[in-house]
């Protein structure tokens, strides 16, 4: 089955961190910005971060910037985010994505434009 699978996620005390996995099953990320989402209960879907097939091409949204840092590893066909000073709202289920029309990373982060969505991993911050 061509997707992502998440891991990583769990339940974690305001400012702690965490680190999140999405691993490609099928295909390869080479040549593709790879995106992490995220969707809490009762709102859409939120672009939270991207990579770029150079490294050094990585978007982050507003809500998450300076907390935030997305990493690849196009041998293992894994991509990582890693969440420090976790807060309330950033509760939600966290899913990658691969953009199959561009191998860079633009200033929005449009769900459409992605495809092989994973199940998803739970992140939930509360004391």
């Amino acid at each position: 089955q061509v997707q992502f699978v998440e891991s990583g996620g769990a339940l974690v005390q305001p400012g702690g961190s965490l680190r999140l996995s999405c691993a490609a099953s099928g295909f390869t990320l080479d040549y593709k910005a790879i995106g992490w989402f995220r969707q809490a209960p009762g709102k859409e879907r939120e672009g939270v971060s991207c990579v770029g097939h150079d490294v050094r091409n990585t978007y982050y949204s507003d809500s998450v910037k300076g907390r935030f840092t997305i990493s690849r590893d196009n041998a293992k066909n894994t991509v990582y985010l890693e969440m420090n000073s976790l807060k309330a709202e950033d509760t939600a289920v966290y899913y990658c994505a691969a953009n199959l029309m561009r191998s860079a990373c633009i200033l929005t982060m449009t769900p459409h434009e992605y495809a092989k969505w994973g199940q998803g991993t739970q992140v939930t911050v509360s004391s």
